[in-house]
């Protein structure tokens, strides 16, 4: 059971949304209508995940993601809008937004990628991440900048594989996983997997597989 807060200004998305996640055994704790509403509910709530549309008055998704992000970092955001606009997913993401997801998704995706987001993972697809790396700069040298394990585990998740995933096939736990994460923000001055992947990439340590049709 995930707990979701659902961020939208459309009442009957959001009736739809907490009907159809309570069926699948998850609980909505909360509704927000505006998004300085769902920073105020994040805290109140502490929900797992934030299912966040970025049109809404009084404040919209990027900045209310920003705001829960920097004073609530356990709670994680999906962002499901209309926007397909490449500057919005940019925005979004650079806000600390872990998932970007268009409202025509079947609900089974939508569930999928906040269970995902629940356990720690980041979905982004590579047409994103590709339009997201004109944006993002070398913060060091590659050489030597990155241990061989790190590597090991940045490319394992470009190439699509979840934090557990790339565990179990390099032979390592999920823990140790992430405390190479936690090494390779710090080196590359990230803020997320997301730009740790991304920035990688663009530095040449990593590569980036257009053909995948997921990465984490």
């Amino acid at each position: 059971m995930i707990r979701i807060l659902l961020a939208d200004d459309h009442a009957l998305l959001r009736e739809g949304l907490k009907k159809s996640f309570e069926s699948a055994g998850d609980e909505v704790v909360g509704e927000a209508s505006n998004g300085e509403e769902a920073v105020a509910m994040a805290g109140e709530l502490s929900p797992q995940v934030v299912l966040m549309d970025l049109s809404m008055p009084v404040m919209d998704g990027i900045e209310a993601t920003r705001r829960i992000r920097e004073a609530h970092p356990g709670v994680r955001v999906a962002v499901l809008t209309m926007h397909d606009d490449i500057d919005k997913t940019r925005d979004a993401i650079s806000a600390g937004a872990s998932a970007y997801l268009s409202k025509g998704t079947s609900f089974a995706e939508v569930r999928e990628t906040v269970v995902r987001v629940a356990e720690g993972d980041t979905v982004l697809s590579p047409a994103i991440a590709g339009a997201m790396l004109t944006t993002i700069h070398d913060t060091a040298d590659k050489d030597d900048l990155l241990s061989d394990r790190q590597i090991e585990i940045l490319q394992a998740i470009a190439d699509g594989m979840s934090t557990k995933q790339a565990g179990r096939y390099l032979g390592i736990t999920t823990k140790t996983v992430h405390n190479h994460l936690n090494a390779i923000y710090r080196k590359l001055d990230a803020q997320s997997l997301t730009h740790a992947v991304l920035s990688a990439v663009r530095m040449g340590i990593i590569n980036l597989d257009s053909n995948e049709t997921e990465t984490v």
